[in-house]
């Protein structure tokens, strides 16, 4: 259902895409006029498309093509409720369903922390892109070794967190267990080869500790590549203009061997 016609001047358009099972997804391209290499970028965990640092990530892709982002179930201004990680590989596969109707050639997925996961998850179980780029992503469910996931955990288990998590941070949890559990990302990960993989993860991270791109990465097949970052903090809030400018270098100089 389109609301706001996509512009071909550069301006970007705004859309409601529907997901498979219903879901409204509050989503805006940021065009390029070439229509080679579209990034399609996946917020974290109470992220949005709107707030200042993941527009500034996508302002970074906009240099070297187009750009769609979008808000998951249950964020900003999307319908339905986050199931943190599991159904949301429906939004993001609406998101690049979007870029491929716009003419985009090429579709490369850059995700962050929840959204890095849903990257992984979405390339190896639906296929349809060029490139992944997975950012602070977890390798495994259930993560609790840090005190940011215990206390996590905690809320969104819990009708009073998930209160405070909708009333001070804008995001609607869903109430229901994960039923059946999805597979972790390091369980599906060797099924994206051939589509390249780009895991960025920095030793600063106090969400997920170094172990969870080392496994990922181990669990992927090639081509694939690693990078460890020194210094840098958890996804999108701590990606500066430099290492979004080298994740696009990457991507560009991937998808143009494919």
């Amino acid at each position: 259902m389109r609301t706001d016609a996509t512009t071909e001047s550069g301006a970007p358009g705004h859309d409601v895409l529907i997901s498979a099972d219903g879901v409204r997804i509050s989503a805006v391209h940021h065009p390029d006029a070439a229509r080679g290499l579209c990034f399609v970028v996946a917020h974290g965990f109470t992220g949005s498309w709107r707030r200042p640092k993941v527009a500034a990530v996508m302002a970074g892709l906009h240099r070297h093509g187009g750009v769609v982002g979008f808000d998951f179930r249950g964020h900003g201004a999307s319908g339905g409720a986050s199931t943190v990680g599991d159904r949301e590989v429906l939004d993001l596969d609406a998101a690049v369903a979007w870029a491929r109707r716009l003419g985009y050639r090429r579709v490369a997925t850059v995700g962050f922390s929840m959204g890095g996961s849903v990257v992984v998850r979405h390339a190896a179980l639906y296929g349809g892109v060029d490139a992944v780029v997975a950012v602070s992503a977890p390798s495994r469910w259930y993560y609790r070794g840090t005190p940011p996931m215990r206390r996590l955990h905690a809320a969104i288990d819990h009708p009073v967190g998930r209160f405070v998590i909708r009333t001070a941070l804008h995001t609607r949890v869903s109430a229901r267990r994960w039923s059946p559990i999805p597979a972790a990302p390091k369980d599906v990960a060797a099924r994206l080869s051939p589509i390249p993989l780009l895991v960025v993860h920095g030793d600063s991270d106090t969400y997920f500790p170094i172990d969870h791109p080392h496994q990922l990465y181990a669990a992927a097949r090639e081509p694939k590549e690693l990078w460890i970052e020194p210094g840098l903090g958890h996804a999108e809030n701590a990606v500066g203009p430099e290492l979004v400018e080298r994740m696009a270098q990457w991507v560009g100089e991937h998808v143009a061997e494919r």
